[in-house]
C-alpha cells in the first residue's frame, strides 16, 4: 500500500472512530439526560424525570448535553408558577405533579436550545405557558457534590 493511500486511511478510520464515540442514540441521549438529572438534581427519580425529558425533541436534548444545562423536576413549585429557567446555574425546573408542567418545559426546552438563547436571570412559567413577572419561586440547590455551571453563556 502507498503511502499517501495508509494515510487517507488512517485519517479515514480516524474520523470514523471519532464520530462514533461522540454519536448517541436517541435513546442514550435520553439516559443520559436522565442521568445528569440523578447527579444535579435533589428532586430526582427516574418516574418524575423521565416522562418530562421525553417529551423534549431528542436534538435540544444534545444541546442541553452539549452545553451542561440539567432539567430538575421539583415538587417545590406551586401551581401558579410551576415551570422555571434558573438562568445562573442552567437549570430547568418544574413541578411534576402538576398538570400541564412537563409540556410546559419541554417547550421551553425546545423553544430555548433552537434559538441557543440562555439568559443568565430566572424565568418562571404557568402550567399554560404563560411567562409570570415578578414571581418568587424556591431557590435551586443542586446536591451536594454536583457539578453544574454556575454561569451560562
Amino acid at each position: 500500500m502507498t503511502r499517501p493511500r495508509l494515510l487517507a486511511l488512517t485519517a479515514a478510520f480516524a474520523i470514523c472512530a471519532t464520530t462514533t464515540a461522540f454519536a448517541q442514540s436517541d435513546r442514550e441521549v435520553v439516559e443520559t439526560t436522565v442521568a445528569r438529572s440523578a447527579n444535579v438534581c435533589p428532586g430526582h427519580s427516574k418516574d418524575r424525570t423521565t416522562p418530562a425529558v421525553k417529551l423534549v425533541p431528542v436534538g435540544g436534548l444534545r444541546v442541553l448535553l452539549d452545553k451542561g444545562l440539567v432539567m430538575c423536576p421539583d415538587r417545590r413549585l406551586d401551581t401558579d408558577a410551576p415551570v422555571v429557567w434558573y438562568g445562573q446555574w442552567g437549570v430547568y425546573g418544574w413541578n411534576p405533579e402538576i398538570d400541564g408542567a412537563g409540556k410546559v418545559v419541554a417547550a421551553q426546552v425546545d423553544r430555548m436550545t433552537r434559538s441557543e438563547d440562555f439568559p443568565t436571570d430566572t424565568r418562571v412559567w404557568s402550567a399554560k405557558g404563560e411567562e409570570l413577572k415578578q414571581r418568587t419561586v424556591p431557590a435551586f440547590e443542586p446536591r451536594p457534590g454536583a457539578a453544574v455551571r454556575v454561569k451560562v453563556q
